[in-house]
């Protein structure tokens, strides 16, 4: 039987703070803390909160009951779900949960330094652990990724108890140290710039090597040789003066334990790099023991070891710059995520728009004919309901009616089709051919332009050469007037005779500009009127069906004209009166039916071909 959440807490912690009760009991709480686990319904805090109350109250049983209680914990598979379910979750799903993570990482680490794997220890120090120390070191990097160090003690205090889980366990376990200096996390971890993750990281290994003497003798030379590179690297990067102690610490305290000279004089100009960034800052004496040690050790160095230094000096260098283009590469990789990010969303999206505007499309066609279809039915039905209502001898009259007014419908649209295509290639071609015309034309007439220019003497302005008249000229011309008024008299004709002929010009030239006026007013007029003929040609020719005429169209229709209007009219009534008559009024009486026709046939070919209205 499964118990509640708050139960299940209240039972573990009665059981595992005795320490007395039966084996049997507490292996059965274990498994229904197990199932309980396991359910669905129960939320990340629910289960963050019932791990830590449930393995804190473990651990605070006696020492004999603490192997057992842990090793149960282990082969039920509670510290797996700590590990996968809990610690190795993304950083926003921790989100507000960093303070339990983190204590919940503390207790981990504890059982995990206590437990005892039995007949699954390769298992357990092959596979579990190395899980455990990636989890771990994870929590740790998350943390520092969300800038849970720069928001106070808080932050600080929960950093630094992850990384004494971690110290904790390389105590209990030295072969995870190898795994922890080459893990990607712990890389993350060394390229934060806050000076806080770096001085808690030096204090690790120290807190490690202070409580463990025969941590460093377990280590192999490559972990040596990364956690020297680490505080080396400290020293040559950070400025601040705890990271340089504690650097200094570190490095003095790895030669006290361990014969490491070899490797630490690799590190050429180390000596130089504490003598003059390091002196005055606090440590002094740490520094100069530790050139003092250096110096002494640096003559008993071979040529290979010399030699040996340079290429890790040149590996010192090689790593900080990589690490200097991994930061900024990582710097940049927000940006570059963002943009491509950016513009995967906008194409999804407009992938997305094309194809439920795809589907729309589709969805409208097949809604289309599937309504046609329904219409087409719909209308074949009511025509066999109908046949079977008439009677025998009309069936034939009907079916031939229809097959007419099929035909009609069908040539009507054929030729209207037919006379817009000609008009329209007609009004095309001699278009084209008026303006080929005009542009032949132009060109002929400045040819002939410039042609008569080139032939014509060039001539000579009547003010250029002239001086004007002289006295003698003067004489001759004015004796020249004078015999030809001489020789023609005016006597014949008296002043009051020109005036009255002058009115009489005036008169006529008054009247000869009056009728020019009334001209021009009637062509102008007739040009109106044939432009608003030409006009309502026009919207007759592009006049939509009735299916899809609305008011404004149908009052576009309308003629100015109370004669036209008022032949319209009666014959649209006409058309109406005849419509409603039932369809077996109709049959037999096509004599009548196109009778009325022939004296619109006479209008429209009285009008020119304009149809007025009636019936077809």
């Amino acid at each position: 039987m499964q118990l509640p959440l708050v139960a299940l807490q209240y039972k573990s912690l009665g059981l595992y703070a005795v320490g007395i009760k039966p084996m049997e009991e507490r292996s059965e709480s274990v498994q229904e803390l197990k199932t309980q686990l396991e359910e669905t319904d129960v939320t990340l805090e629910q289960k963050i909160k019932l791990l830590n109350s449930a393995i804190n109250s473990a651990l605070h049983t006696d020492t004999v009951a603490l192997t057992r209680v842990t090793s149960e914990l282990y082969h039920s598979g509670v510290l797996r779900h700590c590990v996968h379910d809990v610690l190795s979750l993304d950083g926003r799903r921790l989100q507000g949960h960093w303070s339990s993570a983190s204590t919940l990482a503390q207790l981990t680490s504890s059982c995990c330094a206590a437990v005892d794997p039995g007949d699954h220890w390769e298992a357990f120090h092959t596979l579990f652990l190395p899980s455990v120390v990636d989890a771990l070191l994870s929590l740790a990097a998350q943390m520092t990724m969300m800038r849970t160090t720069s928001q106070g003690s808080e932050g600080v205090s929960m950093f630094r108890t992850v990384m004494d889980s971690v110290s904790q366990l390389l105590t209990a376990h030295a072969q995870l140290s190898s795994q922890v200096l080459s893990s990607v996390h712990y890389e993350h971890i060394q390229m934060c710039d806050d000076v806080t993750v770096s001085l808690m990281c030096i204090n690790m290994w120290i807190q490690t090597c202070s409580v463990s003497r025969n941590f460093l003798s377990s280590l192999s030379d490559d972990s040596i040789l990364l956690l020297l590179s680490e505080a080396v690297g400290q020293l040559a990067v950070s400025a601040d003066s705890a990271v340089g102690g504690a650097s200094v610490r570190l490095l003095f305290l790895m030669s006290s334990q361990l014969h490491v000279w070899p490797l630490l004089l690799s590190f050429r100009g180390l000596d130089n790099l504490l003598d003059k960034d390091w002196r005055g800052r606090g440590f002094d004496q740490d520094v100069d023991q530790l050139i003092k040690l250096m110096k002494s050790h640096r003559g008993r160095i071979s040529p290979s070891q010399e030699s040996s230094e340079r290429v890790r000096a040149a590996c010192v260098i090689q790593a900080a710059w990589r690490s200097h283009q991994t930061r900024r590469r990582v710097k940049s990789l927000s940006r570059a995520v963002s943009s491509l990010q950016r513009s995967f969303r906008a194409r999804r999206k407009q992938q997305q728009q094309q194809e439920e505007a795809q589907k729309w499309e589709e969805e409208l066609k097949y809604q289309v004919c599937l309504r046609r279809k329904q219409a087409r039915r719909a209308f074949h039905e009511k025509q066999r309901k109908l046949l079977q209502l008439l009677p025998p001898g009309q069936v034939q009259s009907y079916l031939s009616e229809c097959e007419r007014c099929a035909a009609v419908r069908i040539q009507s649209l054929w030729r209207g089709f037919r006379d817009r295509r000609l008009f329209t290639n007609t009004y095309r071609r001699s278009l084209r051919e008026r303006r080929a015309a005009t542009t032949l034309q132009r060109a002929v007439r400045r040819f002939l332009q410039r042609r008569r220019a080139a032939k014509a003497p060039p001539t000579t302005a009547l003010w250029l050469g002239h001086r004007g008249l002289t006295d003698s000229s003067r004489a001759e011309l004015k004796a020249q007037v004078e015999e030809y008024v001489a020789a023609h008299p005016s006597s014949c004709v008296s002043r009051e005779e020109c005036e009255r002929l002058h009115v009489d010009v005036q008169l006529l030239l008054q009247a000869e500009l009056q009728r020019g006026d009334e001209r021009r007013r009637e062509e102008q007029r007739r040009e109106a009127l044939l432009a608003h003929t030409h006009t309502l040609l026009e919207q007759l020719r592009e006049a939509p069906p009735l299916s899809v005429v609305t008011a404004t169209v149908a009052d576009s229709f309308l003629s100015p004209s109370g004669v036209i209007a008022a032949r319209a009219r009666d014959s649209h009534n006409a058309l109406l009166q005849e419509t409603r008559l039932p369809w077996w009024r109709t049959l037999g009486e096509a004599e009548d039916v196109l009778g009325p026709a022939q004296p619109l046939v006479e209008l429209e070919a009285e009008l020119g071909g304009l149809f007025v209205g009636g019936t077809v």
